[in-house]
């Protein structure tokens, strides 16, 4: 089994900056303890994802986080990521893990049992379950109900991390389910002060988890 900890999930969007702006978040979400990285770039072409990943990479490994490529087993195998996370219109799980191999993190997108299940037995070591909220990234996105994410939580037995819109304010929806942690895009990337962003995220999510 591959190790990781998806406590604070960080997903990035690069598209509102500069590249050493972005790079300059991305530290910043790491050092307030992230403990996932996901580098998420739906409209780059290959070379230049390639090239931000590279470089992601750089920063992921200073802090021993591991990094996650969004969709391209191809670009996360180009970089030696950590692991690749695909989405439902993307590469089939078991593909995937059979690309990536046993050693590399494989996560799916589920929003119903039945792909939960499905991503499970295809090889994934994760899930991520959304949205919870509405939210503000250019990635579109349908509701998920929380007792739907209760549901898969139970079937699998691998963690399911709550996404979307998801803040330090707004955790209450997820008290009582089991899942593995919460990841964050906008309320870290857009925050003012995106370290103490997530530190607050995550003392949120902890405090949440805590209480049973």
């Amino acid at each position: 089994m591959r190790k990781f900890d998806s406590t604070l999930y960080f997903i990035t969007d690069s598209t509102p900056y500069q590249e050493e702006e972005f790079l300059r978040r991305v530290e910043a979400g790491l050092r307030g303890g992230a403990t996932l990285l996901q580098l998420r770039e739906k409209n780059r072409s290959t070379l230049e994802y390639i090239e931000l990943a590279e470089k992601v990479h750089a920063i992921s490994k200073k802090y021993n986080v591991p990094l996650i490529i969004d969709d391209r087993v191809d670009v996360a195998l180009a970089v030696d990521a950590e692991g690749v996370h695909v989405g439902t219109t993307d590469m089939p799980v078991a593909m995937a893990r059979r690309l990536m191999g046993p050693d590399k993190i494989v996560g799916a997108t589920a929003k119903t049992v039945e792909r939960a299940r499905e991503a499970c037995e295809g090889g994934a070591d994760y899930l991520g379950v959304g949205a919870i909220y509405p939210t503000t990234t250019k990635v579109v996105t349908i509701i998920t109900k929380t007792e739907t994410l209760n549901d898969i939580c139970h079937a699998v037995p691998i963690p399911a991390n709550a996404i979307g819109g998801l803040n330090a304010t707004n955790l209450d929806v997820l008290a009582g389910i089991p899942i593995g942690g919460i990841c964050a895009v906008s309320s870290i990337m857009k925050a003012d002060d995106p370290e103490t962003a997530a530190r607050e995220l995550k003392a949120a999510y902890l405090q949440l988890r805590n209480k049973g």
